[in-house]
């Protein structure tokens, strides 16, 4: 199979995660009043999507070492089709909630099987180029999720939305079942899992320092996709269409980072590239925090250099682990995976307790303070390598 075709597939099936993540994220008022519930439990119909989908990736990554990849990323996308089915059929908001999180439980394969294909297949500036597909495709989820479920939901019942998920899932699933090939190492002989192999995963130290500081740099964008709403309505009085805008430089931004980072690695050596784009990505928060009550053109400024800094960044970050554990890749990524997406859950909870009173120089002056004390990690373990 034509390598860029693989890599787009394979990345397909991570992309639906954060798709599903936040498609219905438009309608949730909508959703609410259907299923006659509260705001805190259609709230929670996503974020136990969120941490379910944290957890599962540290129980595939082992999986995916020892059963390989095709059979496992089949039979997520096989559960994740079942419990799109079951979302739409829901009634109440319980039956919703237990085939949400059996959708993260599918659906958590994708980025840990992607991830770990792209490392088996490609070396060098072609793993760089490849992994920087995959990172833009990652991010364009959470971009194109809304657009689409806040289009489905207003012309047709919210209920589309979860059949829409289960048929891209079936094309997702029919895809890498016709052209997909194990692409685990011949010649190993997988041994029984042990927990202590996560510990070992965790020992690295320049691993450990990558997967800390993707747990900051997510903790910071999901301060700005919950918080900088607040911050466009209470300063500039932004209508709701006017407030979504303002983020669109953002997703683009990062989409286009994904997508450059990964051309950069043929070029740039990995380490240094990784440095100097962190470091970037944590003094635009301070850029943020300086202008965001001052101007809102410099806000759109700022808020679009940290986007681009954190795209630039992720193709580095997924390739360098392909090199860091060359015999247990999968269960790094799915370590890499579940540090991830602990600091998009980390950050709406710790981000609502530090800006309690709208103190934005709480909320994002912290968020700097640990990104600048993660970059400062990763430069001394990083330069050893």
């Amino acid at each position: 199979m034509n390598p860029r075709l693989l890599t787009f597939m394979v990345a397909f099936a991570a992309f639906l995660g954060p798709f599903t993540q936040t498609v219905y994220a438009p309608i949730l008022p909508e959703l609410g009043a259907a299923l006659a519930t509260t705001p805190l439990l259609i709230n929670l119909s996503i974020s136990i999507f969120t941490f379910v989908l944290a957890f599962m990736q540290i129980v595939y990554g082992p999986l995916v070492d020892r059963r390989g990849r095709r059979g496992t990323l089949l039979a997520g996308l096989a559960v994740y089709i079942v419990a799109s089915l079951g979302c739409f059929l829901a009634q109440n908001i319980e039956t919703l909630l237990v085939f949400r999180a059996l959708q993260a439980v599918g659906i958590a394969a994708g980025a840990v099987v992607a991830v770990t294909v792209i490392g088996d297949r490609f070396e060098g500036a072609e793993r760089g180029r490849a992994m920087g597909s995959f990172q833009m495709m990652v991010a364009l989820g959470p971009v194109v999720g809304p657009v689409v479920g806040g289009f489905i939901g207003e012309h047709v019942d919210f209920h589309y939305v979860f059949l829409l998920l289960a048929v891209v899932g079936g094309v997702a699933l029919m895809a890498n079942a016709i052209w997909l090939e194990e692409t685990r190492p011949a010649g190993v002989t997988p041994k029984a899992f042990h927990p202590a192999e996560y510990m070992d995963v965790l020992r690295n130290h320049q691993g450990l320092a990558l997967m800390l500081l993707s747990f900051v740099q997510y903790y910071a964008f999901y301060n700005y996709l919950v918080f900088m709403p607040r911050v466009l309505d209470s300063v500039y009085g932004l209508s709701a269409s006017e407030k979504g805008l303002v983020f669109l430089p953002l997703s683009i931004a990062v989409v286009i980072g994904s997508f450059t980072g990964g051309r950069l690695l043929g070029r740039w050596r990995p380490r240094p590239m990784l440095l100097v784009t962190a470091l970037l990505n944590a003094l635009s928060l301070l850029l943020f925090l300086a202008v965001a009550q001052w101007s809102l053109t410099a806000l759109v400024v700022a808020v679009t250099a940290f986007g681009l800094f954190l795209g630039l960044s992720l193709p580095v970050q997924t390739s360098l682990l392909m090199d860091l554990y060359s015999n247990n890749r999968a269960t790094a990524v799915g370590s890499y995976n579940f540090f991830r997406f602990m600091g998009m859950a980390t950050g709406p909870v710790l981000g609502s307790w530090l800006y309690q009173d709208g103190n934005l120089g709480m909320l994002y002056g912290f968020a700097a303070g640990v990104f600048l004390l993660a970059v400062g990690n990763a430069q001394r373990h990083l330069r050893q390598g």
